[in-house]
């Protein structure tokens, strides 16, 4: 079980709420996944710089991961950081994202996960605006957008 926060029927971000961890076998996570998202989610891939489907989204909205739903970030936290990957100040609630040490490729960096599936989202950098100064570099292939007026469609069972 994990403890996240997840929209309710009426599309408001309710919790902390316990929720159960997703831990499917690589098969599994094939059949829900595209090539792509499964590349990059399950086998902490990266895409190409400036070609993510959700670099450029400028509408209102809720970012989920695209593994198991669950929400990661809100529109209002996105920024054009020029580094050819849809970038956030903040996650839409921290317990949600998970922080890991990745020392791979030669370099020091620190990976986010997905608290409920792991799925590998991106890595987060301490050169962000205010006010956090932080930038989580994110994959659109790990990421779903909802637009503000469907949000009750991403409401969790775990809500209540």
């Amino acid at each position: 079980m994990v403890h996240v926060h997840v929209f309710n029927p009426s599309g408001r971000l309710v919790g902390p709420v316990e929720s159960p961890a997703l831990d499917l076998s690589d098969a599994q996570w094939r059949e829900r996944l595209t090539p792509e998202q499964f590349r990059v989610l399950r086998s902490s891939g990266t895409e190409p710089p400036f070609c993510g489907t959700l670099l450029d989204n400028k509408l209102a909205g809720v970012y989920a991961c695209a593994g198991c739903g669950l929400p990661l970030f809100a529109s209002d936290a996105k920024f054009h950081s020029g580094t050819g990957w849809p970038s956030f100040f903040q996650p839409i609630a921290p317990r949600n994202v998970l922080e890991f040490p990745d020392h791979s490729h030669g370099m020091s960096r620190v990976e986010i996960k997905c608290a409920r599936c792991e799925g590998h989202l991106g890595h987060v950098f301490p050169d962000g605006p205010p006010p956090t100064r932080l930038r989580y570099c994110l994959n659109s292939e790990s990421l779903r957008f909802t637009p503000s007026e469907r949000l009750a469609e991403l409401a969790d069972p775990a809500a209540g």
